[in-house]
């Protein structure tokens, strides 16, 4: 059972980024373009509207991606509460690299929407 809660933390900690990250972006992102941190492409820093708009239109699409994400991970977990621990290792593997892959999505909408507006 601890392993179950174990893997099951490990599991809300990409849908608690994305949505601490994502809020930060989208309501206090950088106003400024920067190597530092927010979303940062070739397209995204053309200009300061360009990099203004991916940095809330990335943050929005993550905090509400993230706040998707959270409960369906628990939904997830809760079948795999009994099973072993190699069973609930692979599944929390899988459950991660889907994770993974809704983490990179929100990239592909935020390049054609910069590329559609600027």
């Amino acid at each position: 059972m601890f392993f179950w809660w174990f893997m099951l933390i490990n599991g809300l900690l990409i849908p608690g980024i994305m949505i601490l990250f994502g809020w930060l972006l989208w309501k206090h992102g950088p106003k400024d373009i920067n190597s530092f941190y927010g979303y940062r492409t070739k397209r995204s820093r053309k200009n300061v509207e360009s990099w203004q708009f991916a940095q809330e239109y990335f943050g929005r699409l993550w905090f509400k991606l993230g706040l998707i994400l959270l409960p369906a991970s628990v939904i997830a977990y809760i079948p795999f509460i009994h099973s072993s621990q190699d069973v609930l290792g692979t599944a929390g593997l899988i459950i991660m690299v889907v994770q993974m892959a809704i983490i990179l999505w929100p990239i592909i909408p935020t390049e054609i929407n910069l590329k559609k507006n600027f």
